[in-house]
């Protein structure tokens, strides 16, 4: 069976993209895994599939990571499939439904895409933690890191903050804290140098994908622990790898994220050449 496909990324922070609205496409975790190796597959660093939305969203979007496990949540797919639901309606405005709830998107001056990625979860359980613990102060230590706050964007984030990341060799101490037992869903890691209270570097390693280059819900996190924790401002410049994107925590709750998106290529693929 072949299935058409279009590959995009936000910040390179990469995706494929497959249309499953008009029908069920034989997609499961072993085959989507497949799929994401950047060596015998397409390669990605989540598999986003289109479904049919109920009254209220223009589609519904199911996130796999390259391990083939469904996500929460994941920002810069948000506005990459933002922009091309809104090249198919023709309008500015968007609404995109996910298993964590309703994402509504427009479309900025310039091109930029920006998303409100609803309000964070900080209670211990939404997180979720394994127990009972204030969430902006983890007694955590992994190394020369330690003290982390944590939220919920839609998926868990722990944030650490650190002195220097440059210095900091997080591609080893990011699988380990995302697989720590105060973790039952796992987590997504983050190590965040507070350049300005509107600056802030940030490095994620996501749970099931690894580092990436850009981390949309990772991004979010940051700006909200930085706040928590008194240092950073409600709107940042929120700087990663792959690129920047603009943050802003409103007092309504609300974080809204906005940034570029890009469509690399578009292809298809024969299911049947990938495992079941």
């Amino acid at each position: 069976m072949q299935i058409p496909f279009r590959k995009m990324h936000g910040l390179g922070n990469d995706f494929v993209i497959v249309d499953a609205r008009a029908k069920a496409l034989p997609l499961h975790p072993a085959r989507i895994a497949a799929l994401a190796d950047r060596h015998r597959g397409i390669g990605c660093d989540q598999f986003i599939t289109l479904e049919p939305a109920a009254p209220g969203a223009d589609a519904f979007m199911r996130i796999h990571n390259p391990d083939g496990s469904e996500a929460g949540a994941c920002g810069n797919a948000t506005r990459c499939v933002a922009a091309l639901l809104m090249a198919e309606t023709g309008r500015d405005e968007v609404t995109i439904r996910t298993v964590s709830g309703e994402l509504p998107a427009e479309r900025l001056p310039g091109g930029m895409i920006r998303v409100d990625m609803g309000q964070p979860r900080l209670g211990w359980q939404d997180v979720p933690l394994a127990e009972e613990m204030d969430t902006a102060h983890l007694p955590l230590t992994l190394g020369e890191v330690a003290d982390p706050a944590a939220c919920s964007m839609g998926n868990p984030h722990a944030t650490f903050f650190v002195e220097d990341l440059d210095a900091l060799d997080w591609r080893v101490l990011g699988p380990q804290m995302e697989n720590h037992p105060l973790f039952p869903q796992r987590a997504n890691i983050g190590f965040a140098q507070v350049i300005t209270p509107e600056h802030i570097r940030v490095a994620i390693w996501e749970r099931g994908a690894g580092p990436t280059l850009a981390c949309g819900s990772g991004a979010c996190a940051t700006l909200v622990n930085a706040h928590r924790r008194g240092l950073a401002t409600r709107r940042a410049q929120v700087e990663l790898p792959g690129g920047t994107l603009d943050l802003e925590w409103r007092l309504d709750g609300a974080v809204l994220m906005s940034g570029p998106v890009a469509t690399s290529f578009l292809g298809q693929f024969d299911a049947d050449a990938f495992p079941a």
